[in-house]
């Protein structure tokens, strides 16, 4: 199936999106769908093939792909990111450690090739990151300043900046611990070393 569903309204597109789910578990079928609709295949497959100039770079189950990226293109193009650049510390097989832009130091999951350079670049998904205070369980922080929040609905999307003038936007659910910031609030942001990803520089 070559992009059955991009003519149809978002209702009527997640309708569908199920009658082809459920088709495909009761007749047993094999389905090769093509798509760029990143929330179509990640809720519609079993395997997911990402390609960047006609080659695979990942293919995995859609929560290994989403949640462990092998390469900085599939953490970039599956799904939101934040990326923080900074100097590569430490590091040895499974984990690196990196200086952020503000000075603090954060702990990642090693990608190939990420502990032969001196640079490289962290990967965190916005709805990964916690504010200060909170219950939930975390390795790494970064104070952030405060730039603006949109309402969504169901969740609120902050933005934030680094020293470094690159920008961090976080998703948080819309209940009572979504907090309110004023202009140029130094936020401290938290986030699980499970959850974050360090890849080499393209430049290194």
């Amino acid at each position: 199936m070559d992009e059955p569903l991009g003519a149809l309204d978002k209702k009527l597109r997640e309708q569908m999106q199920y009658e082809i789910t459920r088709l495909h578990k009761s007749i047993g079928f094999t389905v090769i769908y093509v798509t760029h609709d990143q929330t179509e295949a990640l809720s519609m497959s079993d395997r997911i093939a990402v390609f960047n100039g006609g080659m695979v770079q990942q293919c995995a189950k859609p929560a290994e792909l989403y949640e462990r990226p092998r390469n900085a293109f599939v953490a970039d193009f599956i799904g939101e990111n934040n990326f923080i650049e900074g100097e590569v510390v430490s590091s040895d097989e499974s984990l690196v450690t990196v200086r952020l832009p503000g000075g603090e130091t954060a702990r990642a999951n090693a990608a190939d090739g990420v502990q032969n350079v001196k640079r490289a670049r962290i990967s965190i998904r916005p709805e990964k990151f916690f504010f200060l205070p909170t219950d939930h369980p975390y390795d790494n922080e970064v104070t952030a300043e405060f730039v603006t929040r949109h309402y969504v609905g169901d969740f609120i999307r902050y933005y934030f900046r680094l020293p470094d003038e690159s920008e961090i936007n976080v998703k948080i659910l819309n209940d009572s611990a979504a907090p309110d910031f004023s202009d140029g609030h130094k936020a401290r942001l938290v986030w699980q070393t499970k959850d974050c990803f360090a890849y080499p520089l393209a430049s290194e």
